[in-house]
């Protein structure tokens, strides 16, 4: 047993809660850790709530406050809410010659971009619409170490996870702050009080015992300003800091950096097709050719990198030869936005049916829902919440703020990208997975998966695997102490 913590160990930023402070707690971990999804997360159908004779419940009519408009809300899902312009350089990726070239303007891809530049390496990247337009616009939003991971002792990744956070923290201020973050236990949960303060205890030594890695167990006096919170049978809160972001805007913001370390960027350029070069007398290794504005364009590279998200294998399929493939799951992951507000900060609850994870999270003077995790097979730019997600999502807010009564605003998902394997997509590790077709010397590598929080760790890893490939240059950054740029998006959350 030990002890975390000075006077409310609260971020310099952050105000305590109430007139009272209670004892920062600790305990040694025990085997079970958090709010996970038990020993299975269920697949899409399965989502639906059961009635008691087994038949799949719908929320009434009148009990859903709206329904959303598959347009509203979320940037990029159609013309009357498109997506904010991507950053682009000046001088266009057509007929340049490049150490590295990206296809992929999501967080990975930026981010290798970034460190491409930042290492004094010829870089370019080419999207096919807009940076953030996929998953990287779609996550909840979190930059965190990602507690429940350490129920599948995804050690190593939370560590990392944790440690991004606090660089994020100082190169982006005003993207990235550390909000609170209430995890309250009830009689009956899968998970009492006493694994869940093992859990933040573990987690809290994985930050170092850092003052914004510690927790606290809320007094039984400020429950009534939890934004509404349910106080039946409620038995503790737990409350500890993580960060919160614009996923969209973190997104740019890396890419404007890149930029102007001298990386070119291109959106609206479809790849099309990508031929291996032999004997190219420049050192050359494949010639790509993208539609942009109607025009079959080129450019030639040393190194591809391949981070399109879910749609990798399709464009590695456009490849000549074909390089090597990992097989995949896309995961789908919804959320919803209701009307209301949260002003005490991220509450992280055990869903009542199934046991999972679901965050209720202030955002932009809203309520955020999420997530689900389903399997999901089709294109990847056509996923989307299925009803029986809403139903789940609003269902749980609601069971832990009876109170809430907002509309239903809007509802989008996301995909991730994991190792292709039987089971729950819950119990596959998280880390992200590099292939490429030469170990020794490679010249095309596909990144699958990739959590936000990681991506500066994600785009150095690349580099260093592609070493080899690469001449040697001046560096001419750090990204780790590189301030991103303010693009004027401003802080998150409410």
């Amino acid at each position: 047993m030990f002890l975390l913590g000075g006077r409310c160990g609260q971020p310099p930023s952050m105000a305590p809660m109430g007139n009272t402070c209670a004892e920062w707690e600790s305990v040694r971990p025990s085997p079970r850790w958090l709010l996970g999804a038990g020993s299975a997360f269920p697949q899409r159908a399965s989502l639906r709530p059961k009635t008691a004779n087994g038949s799949v419940f719908t929320m009434k009519d009148e009990e859903r406050r709206g329904t959303p408009d598959p347009e509203e809300l979320h940037p990029g899902t159609g013309p009357g809410h498109p997506a904010p312009p991507s950053p682009e350089s000046e001088t266009r990726v057509e007929g340049g010659e490049f150490d590295v070239l990206v296809i992929g303007g999501g967080i990975q891809g930026v981010g290798v971009l970034q460190a491409a530049a930042a290492r004094g390496h010829r870089a370019g990247l080419l999207e096919r619409r807009e940076a953030a337009i996929g998953t990287s616009s779609r996550s909840s939003k979190l930059i965190h170490g990602g507690l429940r991971y350490l129920e599948t002792m995804q050690i190593r990744l939370v560590f990392e996870s944790l440690r991004e956070r606090r660089i994020l923290a100082t190169i982006a201020p005003h993207l990235v702050r550390l909000v609170p973050f209430h995890i309250p236990v009830y009689k009956g949960m899968s998970r009492g009080r006493w694994t869940i303060r093992a859990g933040l205890s573990l987690y809290a030594m994985l930050g170092l015992l850092k003052e914004h890695a510690r927790f606290k167990s809320l007094p039984r006096s400020t429950w009534a300003e939890l934004d509404g919170l349910e106080t039946k049978d409620l038995r503790a809160v737990f409350r500890y800091f993580d960060g919160q972001t614009d996923d969209a805007a973190l997104c740019r913001a890396v890419l404007s950096s890149a930029i102007e370390l001298g990386a070119l960027a291109d959106a609206g350029a479809e790849v099309i097709r990508a031929e291996r070069l032999d004997g190219d007398p420049d050192g050359m290794r494949w010639r790509v050719t993208y539609r942009r504005n109607g025009q079959e364009l080129e450019a030639r590279t040393r190194v591809v990198i391949n981070a399109s998200g879910p749609w990798a294998n399709l464009v590695n399929a456009l490849a000549t030869p074909a390089p090597r493939i990992r097989e995949i799951d896309l995961v789908g992951g919804s959320h919803i936005e209701i009307e209301g507000q949260l002003d005490r900060g991220i509450y992280y609850t055990e869903a009542p049916s199934d046991k999972r994870a679901v965050f209720s999270i202030p955002w932009k003077g809203r309520i955020m829902v999420g997530t689900t995790e389903a399997p999901y097979e089709g294109d990847p730019a056509k996923v989307e919440p299925t009803p029986a997600e809403i139903d789940y999502l609003e269902s749980i807010h609601r069971h832990y703020f009876p109170n809430s009564n907002g509309r239903l605003l809007g509802a989008w998902a996301g995909l991730r990208v994991l190792p292709r394997a039987k089971g729950a997509a819950f119990d596959r590790p998280r880390d992200v997975m590099l292939v490429s077709d030469d170990e020794n010397r490679p010249s095309w590598l596909t990144i699958y998966g990739g959590k936000l929080t990681g991506y500066r760790h994600t785009g150095g890893e690349v580099l260093d695997a592609v070493r080899a490939s690469l001449a040697e240059v001046q560096r001419l950054a750090d990204t780790a102490t590189l301030r991103l740029p303010d693009l004027g998006e401003g802080h998150p959350g409410n």
